[in-house]
Parts: C-alpha cells; structure tokens; sequence
C-alpha cells in the first residue's frame, strides 16, 4: 500500500487541522474548503480529490467532518 502524499493532523485546542504534504507543513486548515485550497497550492485538483482516498490522505483524529 503507498504512503499517503498528505497528512491532516487532529484539530488543536485552538482550532482547525494541521495539514502536510510530503512532509512539508501547508498550514492549519479550519474548514474543509480550507484544507482544499492547502491541495489546490499543492498542486492538486480538489474538484478531483476523494477525501476517503487513504492513498492519497491520511487522516488523524478524524475523517473530514471533524474539524473540532
């Protein structure tokens, strides 16, 4: 199975995910079309992205409803 590309961290006390793509941080999403923009600069098409990908994303503390 491959590593995924990009990592979404659990959300922080202070709110929103973490998000990195290999290995380097793209910032803290606070919503989810936050966290598309983050694959938008990484040069990903979000209008293509599954979310449920786990080749593509993987996802601690939580799925893409959980921003919290």
């Amino acid at each position: 199975m491959a590593r995924a590309r990009i990592v979404v961290y659990p959300p922080t006390a202070g709110g929103g995910r973490r998000v990195r793509a290999n290995g380097e941080i793209l910032g803290r999403a606070r919503s989810l079309d936050e966290l598309l923009e983050f694959l938008r600069r990484a040069g990903l098409d979000p209008d293509e992205v599954d979310l449920r990908d786990p080749e593509l994303l993987e996802w601690r503390g939580g799925g893409p409803e959980v921003w919290v």
